[in-house]
């Protein structure tokens, strides 16, 4: 492993200041750290898509209201076209990264045809694209006070409502977010 800590299962949490308009107030589950880089989906963005969209046009049928209603979320700026399903439990996909002995990553489409026929994962998020960086770069940006960072709790991942994740991430470190200032400077 690489000298700095791996940030996997860890939730990468927006500082105020930060004006990307990627990342503005989001919270991102890093599914891999290494010292290649990072990867991770954004949890807190939804789009204007369903999983009934997606199902249509992956030619999967699904009779389930609920799941054709499931929100999609932009997971990132990165490959924006690809899908990703954070879920629990892992269990056996085609393609899935383990994140924890309980969540993963899954891309393959064996999961959406599961979901759809209502026998997929008990939680699933669903995002399309992902955010990267590359060696050292997370690194930097967290030197920069861009983010804040820690352990990541399924909770927030599969139950808090989207517009509250940003400050219950927060608020899992002791920090109000509301309390800090979105200017850029130094003391």
């Amino acid at each position: 492993m690489f000298g700095t800590t791996s940030l996997r299962n860890h939730f990468l949490i927006a500082m105020p200041a930060l004006a990307d308009p990627n990342f503005f107030h989001t919270v991102t589950y890093i599914c891999e750290h290494n010292d290649e880089g990072a990867m991770g989906i954004v949890i807190n963005r939804p789009l204007d898509i369903r999983l009934g969209d997606v199902l249509q046009h992956m030619e999967i049928e699904t009779r389930d209201a609920a799941v054709r209603d499931q929100f999609i979320l932009g997971g990132g700026p990165v490959q924006t076209e690809r899908g990703f399903v954070v879920h629990r439990p892992v269990g056996e996909w085609d393609v899935s990264l383990p994140v924890t002995d309980e969540i993963a990553v899954t891309t393959s489409r064996d999961i959406l045809e599961a979901l759809a026929l209502g026998t997929g994962p008990g939680d699933a998020l669903l995002a399309l694209g992902y955010a990267g960086w590359g060696a050292g770069q997370l690194e930097r940006e967290m030197a920069e006070n861009a983010w804040l960072s820690g352990p990541a709790e399924a909770a927030i991942l599969f139950e808090t409502p989207l517009e509250q994740r940003w400050h219950a991430a927060a608020s899992l470190l002791g920090v109000d977010l509301d309390s800090i200032s979105s200017e850029v400077g130094h003391a």
